[in-house]
């Protein structure tokens, strides 16, 4: 009983943190179509930076912000100088982001060195709390707590507001969105910032628990484009409910059939893409 709760309450851990990773990467290549090959670049840079902030004695929380918002300048002034350069062609914007992933990947291995880096969980969210005789860790549950904030704000920011309606305009008939007066290439900057940032918040909040090392980036990339996939590019219905079916499955695979841990995590991606190529929550593009 004690390991199934355990690999429980790991897997809504990682589920949350996999949920803000993959929310902007869904974002981004769901509405934008860009394949973003450097998010999980994001993830780990942003990660390095807050741990970075945490041993200058920054509050947890403004390191996790100021993280989030270094992040986002990075990423807004790539979408604007190069990517935005490469509008509409797939292959060179795949080599694109995917040299600079690896050039990142060196530059904190250069900064950083190889040894691992791993915080503290901060004072006010160590311990655990009891529910009917069970333990859950305080700290899991604030980062699934986060997710579920985060999720509920980009819902009405996407669905609910002024800004949501234009971003949907700009995708789906941006010459005619730009003839009303929309600014759509100001708002795909916004989105890819956006996207940069929530990863960065994602692994600063995530460094206690997984811990920052070198390579971290490539691990999380597959699980953010897993998740993409089973739920639909720009869903972030499908992008919630895909960061906790993986997060269980990643979880449960390890420990119950380790030999097989990533046939159980990489099979429902290739199900899915075979009989619903849009995702689960994704729409059909006409």
């Amino acid at each position: 009983m004690s390991l199934w709760l355990t690999l429980a309450v790991n897997s809504i851990a990682l589920g949350g943190l996999l949920f803000l990773l993959s929310a902007g990467f869904s974002l981004i290549f769901g509405l934008m179509r860009i394949p973003n090959l450097m998010h999980g670049s994001f993830f780990m840079l942003g990660a390095y930076f807050g741990v970075s902030f945490l041993a200058f004695g920054i509050n947890f929380w403004l390191a996790a912000l100021a993280s989030g918002a270094a992040m986002a300048v990075i990423g807004g002034l790539i979408e604007r100088f190069l990517l935005r350069r490469l509008e509409g062609q797939i292959l060179p914007q795949v080599l694109l982001t995917l040299g600079f992933a690896f050039i990142i990947a060196d530059i904190c291995l250069m900064v950083w060195t190889g040894d691992p880096w791993q915080p503290t969980t901060p004072t006010h969210l160590q311990g655990a709390v009891q529910v009917a005789g069970l333990f859950f860790p305080i700290f899991r549950l604030v980062i699934v707590g986060v997710a579920v904030v985060i999720a509920i704000a980009l819902w009405l920011m996407v669905d609910w507001t002024r800004l949501g309606a234009m971003i949907r305009a700009g995708v789906d008939d941006a010459p005619i969105a730009r003839v009303v007066g929309i600014k759509v290439s100001q708002l795909f900057t916004l989105i890819f910032a956006l996207g940069a940032a929530l990863a960065a918040f994602a692994g600063v909040i995530g460094a206690p628990y997984l811990s920052v090392y070198p390579g971290l980036d490539f691990e999380m990339l597959p699980l953010a484009l897993i998740v993409v996939i089973l739920g639909g590019s720009g869903s972030l219905l499908g992008a919630l409910v895909g960061s906790f079916l993986i997060g269980f499955l990643y979880n449960f695979g390890q420990a119950m059939f380790p030999d097989l841990a990533y046939v159980i995590l990489f099979l429902p991606m290739l199900l899915v893409l075979v009989l619903r190529p849009q995702g689960l929550f994704g729409k059909v593009v006409s």
